[in-house]
């Protein structure tokens, strides 16, 4: 199985935009990503304990390094459920490693030394624990999930073009704002399954200034407290998001891959808050776009996508919502 078919299998969204990305950025993009779906595998992994989970992130983090050869991890993973994705990404680490090699050396360097940084920092707070006590600590967390990953694809970006290269201090904050709209976004749609294994990503504080504790949030009893929580977690998604639509506007319009591999997760992220926003419904499952508004949202981007204009317009016209 080769690295694209491995990043279909393993997201069918964020493979639409990182394949419009060009030639060898769509290559070490799709790497990358599954480097980091490896990390999520071993960070996620209900059979292990914490500890467990700690020792196999610092194990692929020395793999990584070069310090541990992969066949020591995957040894470890034999029972791994080859119905979920990401054990299946496991399944193929050392293809994809091979791969990784294969590419120039800047750009192994990239994204070695940001897939290093994001795996420690996961490995970091599985030893914290589940309990995030204010925003600070939300985006500790989440910049270390997705903030780097916005720091890696702007330094792929910065390697393959010059216009990029010369504005990356103006784009490198930007771009980690891009990591935390995606990634706040994706806590609000995922809440209930993360609940049921364990994990609340929402500061404590924001229970506790409205008088709710974590278990009470999902509580029918609670509906009204709980959907104002909601909200704050919506109104910091809009904060993020809108500085992600920054970030994509100070992409050159003539580098339309690189802008559509962008352009795609973001507008998929503002149809998803809109549809998350107020709806009680995410308590008990997880917010979804139709394929319908995925197909549109591909179609009416690559139409447009080079316009900042249109941009700013579709932004609104996706962020209304539904009912």
């Amino acid at each position: 199985m080769n690295s694209r078919d491995l990043l279909r299998i393993t997201s069918r969204t964020f493979s639409l935009g990182i394949e419009r990305l060009p030639g060898i950025l769509c290559d070490a993009t799709t790497i990358a990503y599954l480097l980091l779906r490896m990390s999520d595998y071993l960070e996620d992994n209900e059979e292990m304990d914490a500890d467990e989970k700690v020792a196999l992130l610092n194990l692929w983090v020395d793999i990584l390094r070069e310090k541990e050869k992969i066949e020591t991890l995957t040894s470890q993973l034999t029972n791994a459920d080859i119905n979920n994705p990401d054990a299946i990404v496991a399944q193929h680490a050392k293809e994809i490693l091979l791969h990784l090699h294969s590419l120039p050396f800047a750009v192994q360097e990239i994204i070695s030394k940001q897939v290093i940084h994001s795996t420690l920092g996961m490995a970091r707070w599985v030893k914290h624990g589940p309990n995030l006590i204010d925003e600070n600590d939300l985006d500790d967390y989440m910049f270390e999930v997705a903030g780097r990953v916005g720091y890696l694809v702007t330094q792929l970006f910065a390697w393959y073009s010059f216009s990029i290269r010369r504005r990356l201090k103006e784009i490198m904050p930007l771009a980690r704002e891009f990591g935390l709209a995606l990634q706040t976004v994706n806590v609000i749609r995922g809440l209930r399954e993360d609940f049921d294994r364990g994990w609340v990503y929402i500061p404590q504080k924001y229970f506790s200034d409205m008088g709710l504790s974590a278990e009470q949030f999902f509580d029918p009893q609670h509906r009204d407290q709980a959907l104002k929580v909601l909200d704050r977690m919506t109104e910091k998604a809009e904060r993020h998001l809108k500085y992600a639509l920054t970030y994509v506007k100070a992409l050159p319009w003539w580098q339309h891959g690189i802008r559509l591999g962008c352009i795609f997760p973001l507008m998929f992220a503002i149809r998803t808050l809109a549809v998350s926003r107020n709806n009680a419904e995410i308590f008990s499952t997880e917010a979804k776009i139709t394929r319908a508004e995925v197909k549109q949202i591909v179609l009416d981007s690559t139409l447009w996508g080079w316009s900042n204009l249109w941009l700013d317009r579709y932004y609104k016209k996706l962020n209304v919502s539904s009912g």
